[in-house]
């Protein structure tokens, strides 16, 4: 019989005996593997950390103690143990469940995850709390996925480390991140399965003991514990974690569930700021993903037993595809071109750069602040950095956008990747606010190109650009049109607009991924007598001051239109500048992501809700057309 059927909640897993536990776990990577090959998803994480969540949910009381889990895309396992097994197949989709933790979901998810390395940091929050509240509960942070790599894990270890409070870190460590893992620490930590000199002394620790008579048992057993407590203060991660405070334990087989049911259990009873080092294998009990972790970090559907990924539908190639491709073909023109990622080679494509020109691509790791302030000191010695980061991700490095780039007037590019509405990731990955944050910075150039073809003439301009940092934004989708090579690309003339078709009463502002829609939806307005005028404005900063005056001047009612957060964007900015050109005589709306968290979907159910597609902003041009403009009427932005 299926034990997972019975599995409604931790409790039920309680019940079992630890033989039982091996097989929920099977069956747990069993459902895992199924509900990914038919729907696709974050794949890898998960089945790697099968047995430690199985053991997990064992051995604590959850809900009511606390399991703080790092980037979510591990948690699928957790899902199916705490009621959602039955609901597994409508992850990631419009009005299912959630691709990462929710506290709005679940009760077992007691922390949201969707960017890395918050789990120590929040689990120690909930630690000094349970004190002040006066309870008493265990709270555990799980971090791994390369997640330890980041700044943020080091900031929260020092601090919780000499609290003496109860408090729980469980380091997954798969020598993985997205992709493989990079950095000292990662070095590290891998030393402790590969240092021959420690295995060879816990061999001799376990032999001595064995051969030992009972009545010198106890002494063997003192010397041998001191003996390899020495050896592995010096060769394993354990001298750096007690440094920090923590009772280092491990590393563990984190696929023995015996040993994993048995230290988790001791572990819970023990006092203090605790870490526990398991051992784990990203893909484990998926071949193809145990050879190829970075491949099957996530999956769309595919087969099961032969692996193979269920085709698209074919058409153009996606914007990071053109992006990488256009980069590597730029740096052969240009020596002074390095590439930054951090740690999504393959998200952003910059691995093609790397297999290009390995000696100037850079993978810094879960590090966005120090990637950004890296380029700005290769900046500084005349070096091109092209800075390729997830937009949402590079809201991470605000600071040293604004006072390591922007202050010093360096010349660094940014790539923004997943600009706008992400699709199935949602909201913790939506990029929405990167035009707000960009526009705000002085110093900045802020562009978006209209297609693949002008994202690379605006990547050219950027590299061109010799005072200041550069910004470029293209979202998660595919191209509209065939990219020629990059050699055929020219550089967008700086600060320009360009008026795609010409009106009278409405003008159309759209900025980015918006502009080909604003395209059509004045196709069908010019059906119902309605002819607009629609502008690219893919430098939103500076701006065309030319092309603004001439079609302000000439239109009584303006709509912008920006895949990115109204509140402070792009429309906000035109208004304020529309206000003072005209004063009281043209009427201002403006379309965008409303103030509000959009939640995950496939990217054009999300776009259609907020109506930024051709049927939306065409239907909010009839509205704003449909009643003239009072005279002296002040602005509008909606």
């Amino acid at each position: 019989m299926a034990l997972l059927e019975l599995i409604r909640s931790p409790e039920d897993l309680r019940k079992l005996s630890k033989d039982q536990l091996r097989q929920v776990a099977d069956e747990a990577r069993d459902r895992h593997i199924d509900v990914v090959a038919r729907k696709g998803g974050h794949f890898g994480a998960s089945l790697g950390v099968v047995e430690l969540t199985v053991a997990l949910h064992w051995a604590f009381e959850t809900p009511r103690d606390k399991l703080v889990w790092d980037t979510g895309h591990q948690a699928y396992i957790h899902k199916i143990l705490t009621g959602r097994n039955e609901q597994l197949d409508s992850i990631r989709t419009r009005g299912g469940l959630a691709p990462f933790l929710r506290r709005d979901e679940s009760e077992y998810d007691t922390f949201g995850a969707g960017h890395a390395s918050t789990s120590i940091s929040a689990a120690y929050g909930m630690a000094v709390a349970r004190d002040l509240n006066q309870d008493d509960f265990s709270v555990v942070g799980i971090i791994g996925d390369g997640a330890m790599g980041c700044g943020l894990a080091y900031e929260a270890l020092n601090n919780a480390g000499h609290s003496e409070r109860n408090f729980t870190v469980i380091l997954n460590d798969n020598d993985q991140s997205i992709g493989p893992a990079t950095g000292a620490l990662n070095k590290y930590l891998n030393s402790v399965v590969t240092n021959p000199a420690y295995q060879k002394v816990r061999e001799f620790v376990k032999e001595a003991l064995h051969r030992t008579p009972t009545s010198l048992g106890g002494m063997m057993e003192e010397v041998a514990g001191k003996l390899e407590d020495g050896v592995k203060h010096l060769l394993t991660p354990g001298m750096l974690f007690e440094a920090l405070g923590f009772t280092y334990v491990g590393p563990i087989d984190g696929h023995d569930m015996d040993v994993l049911a048995e230290t988790l259990t001791n572990v819970r009873r023990m006092k203090g700021p605790v870490l526990l080092h398991v051992l784990t294998q990203k893909g484990k009990g998926f071949d193809l993903a145990e050879k190829d972790p970075w491949t099957w970090h996530a999956a769309p559907g595919f087969d099961k037993v032969s692996g193979a990924r269920k085709k698209g539908s074919g058409g153009p190639p996606r914007y990071q595809k053109v992006f990488g491709k256009g980069l590597v073909e730029l740096a052969e023109e240009d020596p002074r071109i390095v590439a930054i990622t951090a740690a999504m080679p393959d998200g952003t494509s910059t691995d093609m750069f790397e297999v290009a020109h390995p000696d100037r691509y850079f993978d810094v790791g879960i590090a966005e602040g120090h990637g950004v302030t890296f380029a700005a000191g290769m900046a500084t010695e005349g070096i091109r950095p092209i800075v390729a980061i997830y937009s949402t991700f590079l809201q991470r490095a605000y600071d040293n956008i604004v006072h390591d780039v922007a202050l010093q007037d360096l010349p660094v590019v940014f790539g923004m990747d997943r600009a706008g509405i992400a699709g199935e990731d949602g909201p913790t990955h939506h990029g929405a606010f990167d035009i707000n944050y960009m526009l705000s910075i002085p110093n900045m150039t802020v562009t978006a190109g209209k297609d693949g073809r002008e994202m690379l003439g605006l990547l050219r301009a950027g590299i061109a650009h010799e005072s200041g940092p550069f910004s470029v934004r293209w979202p998660r989708a595919a191209v509209p049109a065939e990219v020629p090579h990059v050699s055929e690309i020219e550089a967008v003339p700086y600060a320009t607009w360009e008026v795609l078709r010409k009106g009278e009463g409405l003008a159309i502002l759209a900025v980015g991924t918006m502009v080909l829609p604003a395209l059509d939806a004045a196709q069908e307005l010019s059906a119902r007598g309605i002819e607009a005028t629609v502008v690219n404005c893919r430098f939103l900063k500076p701006y065309d001051r030319g092309v603004f005056e001439q079609v302000v001047a000439a239109h009584d009612t303006i709509l912008t239109v920006e895949e990115g957060a109204l509140s402070n964007g792009f429309g906000a900015f035109m208004s304020r500048e529309i206000a003072d050109f005209r004063p009281r005589e043209v009427r201002v709306s403006s379309m965008g992501i409303p103030d509000r968290f959009i939640e995950h979907g496939a990217r054009g159910g999300p776009l259609a809700d907020i109506g930024l597609d051709a049927a939306g902003i065409a239907a909010r041009s009839r509205e704003l057309m449909g009643t003239a403009p009072l005279a002296g009427q002040a602005r509008e932005t909606a």
